[in-house]
């Protein structure tokens, strides 16, 4: 079955995995989804990323991070804000502020997959992939 929106099935499998306190998760590689790890592992969401195979068969493990002796999630919420049907973009000025600064916006750009605090810094917008808090 071919999968028609690979950022959504990849922020789905680490929701799910988080919710069930599940140490690591596994996703289709690519080269978008490792952008979007390196991204969330950059911001202290993930712990680690390790890559399996080679080709269309790699893959992609992540580590997650709970807090707490209750292990409570790392990531609380992702949510999917540019979707194949409908693209949202944003310059520089309107690039959104997640929880007041807390949470993260992953930004495609001309520069590559970055969070919204590295756009601002470089004076760039793009693509709003997803919102991380």
């Amino acid at each position: 079955m071919s999968n028609h929106d690979p950022i959504s099935d990849m922020l789905t499998r680490i929701r799910n995995a988080s919710q069930k306190k599940h140490t690591t998760t596994t996703i289709p590689g690519s080269k978008m989804s490792l952008s979007i790890a390196k991204v969330l592992q950059k911001e202290g969401f993930i712990s680690d990323i390790n890559e399996e195979g080679e080709g269309y068969k790699s893959q992609i493990i992540l580590g997650l991070k709970y807090s707490g002796k209750n292990k409570f999630p790392t990531i609380r919420s992702m949510q999917r804000v540019s979707k194949p049907g409908l693209r949202i973009y944003k310059n520089t000025r309107g690039l959104p502020k997640v929880l007041g600064g807390l949470g993260v916006a992953i930004i495609s750009t001309s520069k590559g997959v970055m969070s919204d605090r590295d756009a601002r810094k470089q004076g760039i917008g793009g693509e709003v992939l997803c919102y991380v808090y």
